[in-house]
């Protein structure tokens, strides 16, 4: 049995981390010792393991109580698992497509400020007026 420091530590996640996983149900409430302390199993650690790779991959909480679901019963299809991480990929590349167009924008703005003062700066004058961008980024 594992003690929530040992867990956090294992998993490189915080105590306080842990126990909101318990909170919101992705994680199971934990045997307690006679003095009240949280007891862990290995599966508690798989679990939040799991769940922490998810969490670095981008998943959402509630995309990771679908995953959770999923590989509670091994018998289901995959098929909902691979919908939920093509789901995720999709807003991933959303996010990527924004930061490329901010990306634009930002060295647009660098290269046309020629560095002389602040009342002729273009990255101020862009700053101030979002119809000066050319892209959509917002």
């Amino acid at each position: 049995m594992l003690s929530i420091g040992t867990l956090a530590k294992r998993t490189g996640t915080k105590v306080e981390t842990i126990r909101y996983y318990e909170q919101i149900g992705l994680l199971p409430e934990p045997e307690r010792s006679r003095g009240g302390q949280r007891r862990y199993r290995e599966a508690d650690l798989d679990r939040l393991a799991f769940v922490r790779h998810a969490r670095q991959l981008g998943f959402a909480l509630e995309a990771i109580r679908e995953l959770l679901v999923l590989a509670d019963d091994p018998h289901q299809s995959c098929a909902d698992a691979d919908s939920i991480a093509r789901r995720q990929l999709k807003q991933v590349e959303q996010r990527l497509s924004r930061l490329r167009a901010l990306q634009i924008e930002l060295q647009r703005m660098i290269e046309e400020c020629r560095g002389e003062s602040v009342s002729e700066c273009r990255v101020l004058e862009v700053l101030r007026d979002h119809a000066e961008c050319l892209t959509e980024h917002g």
